[in-house]
């Protein structure tokens, strides 16, 4: 498939999914499901997720496995509300950055230095990092005269000084909120577009726009550059890469030093969001930024479809418990599409022999997806509202569902994990 056939096709995917939300907002009546504060929410709460699984993305495709992301989160959010409440917001942007750096060095020393299992290396990290935060706060919070004046204690830290500022896109902001006037109509999909582009585009963090173009700077960097190839090889195949002259050990340290980096930013951004630190405010977003990078199948575009969707999950059940009970509803017509296409799939394969052959999977494949299809649309039509409980865990439900339908396509560099040493190919 060429790349203006897999841009088109991105293209029509995403035109379904809005046409498929607009009928579900229709029939069930949850203006929410495409309403600009639901856009906007899981804007930002899908930022934190995608940094987190850049970091990933980015010390994975050199060999390392890294989820020790989100203790390396954890530093970020500390370390910038440290920095934030004492010389303001890029003050704060500055140490997070470095806080997560030094995180990641402490994993790269670990697993390529000294070899230690990656898993047992991440593990470390995840547990060092919420331990030495508390630890700090107890000395500079707690017994700091004037961190408690101004409101610090031992989980949380002063405001900032200063706010991150937030602008909007000059092209959906001119004059009159047309946008807004268009959401209130509630007409069929014209009304949900405007809501979608409106809180995609208005009152928008700086952070984030970063954020975003870190994707297409990271695909441009490890796909179209010198640099980004050596250390794509060093992630598939290190002793290949070490004959040609590449320094595998020092294009591992910078990826995992990177890698850490961008998972402190994203605990920046945390804090840009509540203007404080405090303890536990990453949530397990770490994790489920991990989770996103391996749905996107460790590419850029992947990882921010699959950050977007989580995102949209948590934005969602903030808004509204209602909001997602209908997604029930839309889980059942995306279901019916995937029917449609996998039946189209095997009438139009022609050859008699090629259906025999294909056909015990494909029909067990559209038996499961209809049984799945006829048990959404019963919850839909008899659960009226869910447990504040269900919808407080939605966002980690659907981590799990995506990644067990994912994991049947995926494919990680061959060298993920694999401890290396120069001159002893395994």
């Amino acid at each position: 498939m060429t790349k203006v056939s897999r841009y088109h096709l991105a293209l029509i995917g995403v035109a379904v999914l809005i046409l498929v939300m607009s009928v579900v907002r229709v029939v069930s009546g949850q203006d929410d499901i495409t309403s600009s504060g639901t856009f906007n929410a899981a804007l930002m709460l899908s930022v934190p997720i995608g940094l987190a699984g850049l970091g990933g993305l980015w010390a994975e495709r050199a060999g390392v496995v890294n989820i020790g992301l989100e203790g390396m989160m954890v530093l970020g959010t500390w370390f910038a509300g440290w920095a934030g409440y004492q010389w303001g917001f890029m003050a704060a942007l500055v140490a997070g950055l470095i806080a997560g750096a030094l995180g990641g060095l402490i994993h790269a020393v670990a697993t390529v230095t000294f070899g230690v299992d990656h898993i047992i290396s991440g593990v470390a990290i995840n547990l060092l990092g919420p331990g030495i935060t508390r630890f700090l706060s107890e000395v500079l919070y707690a017994e700091g005269a004037r961190a408690a004046a101004a409101g610090a204690g031992i989980t949380t830290s002063p405001a900032m000084s200063s706010e991150a500022p937030e602008v909007s896109l000059p092209l959906f902001s001119l004059g009159p909120d047309w946008l807004g006037s268009l959401e209130r109509t509630h007409w069929f999909l014209v009304s949900d577009v405007a809501g979608i582009l409106r809180g995609l585009t208005h009152g928008v963090n700086v952070l984030v726009i970063l954020a975003v173009l870190l994707l297409p700077l990271t695909f441009f960097v490890l796909w179209r550059t010198a640099f980004g190839v050596r250390l794509r090889s060093a992630g598939e195949n290190p002793w290949a890469a070490e004959s040609l002259g590449v320094n595998v050990y020092l294009i591992k340290y910078v990826a995992v030093v990177i890698s850490g980096a961008f998972a402190g930013l994203g605990g920046v951004f945390l804090v840009f969001v509540s203007t404080k630190y405090v303890e536990g405010q990453t949530a397990g977003r770490g994790f489920i930024g991990l989770a996103a990078m391996i749905f996107g199948n460790w590419r850029p575009g992947g990882l921010g479809a699959g950050a977007a969707l989580f995102g949209y999950a948590d934005g969602l059940q903030l808004r509204s418990s209602g909001a997602v009970t209908s997604f029930f509803l839309f889980g059942a017509i995306l279901l019916l599409i995937y029917i449609g296409t996998k039946v189209r799939a095997l009438l139009s394969s022609g050859q008699p022999a090629e259906m025999v052959t294909r056909g015990a999977r494909e029909y067990n494949l559209i038996a499961a997806a209809a049984a799945g299809m006829i048990v959404l649309i019963w919850l839909w039509l008899t659960v009226d509202r869910l447990p504040n409980e269900f919808v407080f865990i939605t966002p980690h439900v659907l981590t799990l569902l995506v990644l067990l339908v994912a994991s049947q396509r995926l494919r990680m560099p061959k060298a993920d994990g694999v401890r290396y040493r120069r001159g002893e190919q395994h």
